[in-house]
């Protein structure tokens, strides 16, 4: 019997530092002023945060001459420079060792979903050890630069790509029939069952994900970032309102806690659907 464990991370403040205040900065934005005032301010009337950032984006870019302008390429360029949270990098060929490790009939698939930038987390070093990434994106003009906002992946949007994994509807197929996700499917149909799902995470975005896998006696793993105080008291809060399974730093290093973490996790899930396999016969 082949048992699928799925990993899914969100990205900013979770595998690296806020890619997409990261890029603005490069750009010569004023980073706090982007968000504590001209985003808010979109919030406070009643827009969406993420297609808040989204749109100011745009305003923002469409407010520059041609040649500074937000652009599909500048914003893959970004990507391919970003930086990481230390040990990231290494951590997947060592996750995927420990499900063989529990059973070589197992195997670990990872999965990028994020409120972030797709043009950005496309291009990064690792982009290429997940088997699917979902973030929002831009229209663009003929120039390549942002034109309108064409996908939004905000709080509960996060919950429909942990079902998409859940029934095996990734990639093209995805893609191709956006709908194909509300079909109902039968047990013998499910690609990975709930409860051999983790999610990874950092902040308020992620808490449906956190929820949804707690409900369905799966792992939720709130990271923070140790160097940022500020951060430290949301990441409690979501200990204290029962969001998470356990709440590390944002640490990837060999032998540090988030990769022990997700070692146990992935041996539990293994060593749980072996059980059921043999007292119910799958």
């Amino acid at each position: 019997m082949r048992i699928r464990v799925a990993l899914a991370f969100d990205f900013d403040d979770t595998l690296g530092p806020d890619s997409t205040s990261g890029y603005l900065a490069s750009m010569g934005v004023d980073v706090p002023d982007f968000w504590k005032s001209r985003v808010d301010l979109r919030i406070k009337s009643g827009w969406d945060p993420v297609l808040a950032y989204l749109q100011e984006m745009i305003s923002e870019s469409q407010g520059r001459p041609l040649g500074r302008r937000f652009t599909r390429d500048s914003l893959a360029e970004w990507g391919r420079s970003l930086p990481l949270y230390p040990g990231v990098s290494a951590m997947f060929r060592e996750l995927r060792r420990a499900a063989v490790e529990a059973d070589p009939h197992a195997e670990v698939d990872f999965f990028l979903i994020s409120s972030g930038l797709l043009p950005i987390v496309n291009y990064t070093r690792i982009s290429g050890e997940f088997r699917d990434r979902w973030a929002c994106d831009f229209e663009y003009d003929d120039a390549g630069a942002i034109l309108a906002v064409k996908k939004v992946v905000s709080f509960t949007d996060k919950t429909r790509y942990l079902f998409q994994i859940h029934k095996g509807i990734v990639g093209a197929d995805a893609t191709l029939d956006p709908f194909l996700v509300n079909k109902k499917f039968r047990p013998d149909q499910i690609a990975v069952p709930m409860d051999q799902m983790v999610y990874v995470g950092d902040g308020y975005t992620d808490i449906p994900c956190f929820s949804l896998l707690q409900k369905n006696n799966g792992f939720a793993i709130g990271v923070f970032d140790e160097q940022d105080r500020r951060k430290w008291g949301r990441a409690w809060g979501f200990v204290e309102n029962g969001r998470v399974s356990n709440l590390v730093p944002a640490n990837y290093a060999k032998n540090g806690p988030i990769r022990a973490i997700l070692k146990v996790a992935i041996s539990g899930i293994v060593a749980r659907a072996l059980t059921r396999e043999k007292t119910y016969g799958g």
